[in-house]
């Protein structure tokens, strides 16, 4: 059975890299994409973003449920930007061009266009690099590379356990979701989509108690054997840096860096196509 967003060990260059690199590569992607509005950087990132999700080998069915769940709730939010700040764009970019009358008050227009697809592009650079982070990495290397950098070893372990118990989580829901088939209750794509959402979200609260009380064992297994007694920690998985691992944290630099000054060169963090 196919596992969304869980770990899947493979030989490609982005699993070889370590969780360290590729820590470090995704907070400053991640930093780059909420600090840019230059919509060239953006599409940049895009497409550096396409090229790491075809060398990560990252399958689609581990990814398309929650990305589909995630683009109904960027397509909420950009109606909601519209109607709440319908002019937010011609305050931005310091001009307004009418395309067309709506309805009231609101006005569809250039500068609201633009800059409500500089946002669409942001969310583009930034979720696709969250599945594929999580997917290649593994979970007891990421919680190495998280104290390496400085973060407490019980918060990184605590990441690392969050991590690995997604595939037992998803099995769990599959198990409840077969039983409550097994007793007649329609949950399968044959049903309505109503019934559907309806049936599911009833599975939250058994599924909640379950991962409620594999908490309470994992936490008095830990105690009982003194975790977090000492203020540091030795790691098993923690690898060393390859040349691949080098040239990757130069480049992610250097492009952090040019796109902070290309976004900033002129006090205005926006690219305004309208001047």
């Amino acid at each position: 059975m196919s596992k969304m967003i869980s770990y899947e060990e493979k030989d490609t260059f982005i699993h070889r890299l370590s969780g360290f690199t590729k820590l470090v590569f995704f907070l400053l992607w991640c930093l780059c994409s909420a600090l840019t509005f230059d919509t060239r950087i953006l599409a940049v990132m895009i497409i550096i973003g396409a090229i790491i999700y075809i060398a990560s080998d990252t399958k689609w069915n581990q990814v398309s449920s929650i990305f589909i769940v995630i683009m109904i709730f960027m397509t909420i939010n950009l109606i909601c930007i519209f109607f709440f700040a319908p002019y937010q764009g011609c305050e931005i970019y310091g001009s307004r061009t009418d395309i067309c009358h709506l309805f009231g008050n609101y006005n569809l227009t250039k500068e609201q266009l633009f800059y409500e697809l500089n946002v669409f592009i942001k969310y583009f650079t930034v979720i696709p690099s969250v599945f594929i982070f999580l997917v290649t990495t593994d979970p007891s290397e990421l919680a190495a590379s998280m104290n390496s950098v400085g973060i407490p070893y019980t918060i990184s372990y605590a990441v690392e356990i969050a991590l690995r118990y997604i595939p037992d989580i998803q099995d769990e829901f599959h198990k409840i979701r077969n039983a409550q088939e097994a007793r007649g209750i329609e949950m399968s794509s044959k049903g309505s989509l109503i019934s559907r959402i309806k049936n599911t979200s009833a599975i939250i609260f058994p599924l909640l108690f379950s991962t409620m009380e594999r908490i309470d064992i994992v936490s008095n297994a830990m105690e009982l054997r003194g975790f977090g007694k000492h203020k540091k920690r030795t790691w098993y998985s923690k690898r060393p840096l390859l040349p691949a691992d080098y040239a990757t944290l130069i480049f992610v630099i250097v492009f952090f860096a040019a796109s902070m000054i290309i976004t900033f060169y002129d006090g205005n963090r926006f690219y305004n196509p309208f001047i």
